[in-house]
């Protein structure tokens, strides 16, 4: 089985296919929508340090993983949807 080199990582068939979306100013110099390979057990904490999302300047508002709201340390499987939305205020 070939190897495939992701995001500076060699991973083998143990890897996962995770739709990462970005919202508000998260897309800011990043994308919208991205197909990633990360390996199995990564968190959701995992991949938004990953994406380079600085939490002291844009603190995350909600996670959700298929429509659904998760915490930090959810672990994705192959296939899933994350989207990521900052916190936003407003008065």
């Amino acid at each position: 089985m070939k190897n495939l080199i992701v995001y500076g990582a060699i991973l083998m068939k143990n890897s996962i296919n995770i739709t990462v979306k970005l919202f508000a100013h998260y897309r800011e110099g990043r994308f919208k929508v991205d197909q990633r390979i990360y390996p199995q057990n990564i968190s959701a904490a995992d991949i938004v340090d990953d994406i380079g999302i600085d939490e002291d300047d844009l603190p995350i508002g909600v996670l959700m993983v298929n429509g659904r709201h998760v915490k930090k340390d959810y672990i994705l499987r192959d296939g899933d949807i994350f989207s990521i939305f900052p916190k936003v205020g407003g008065g």
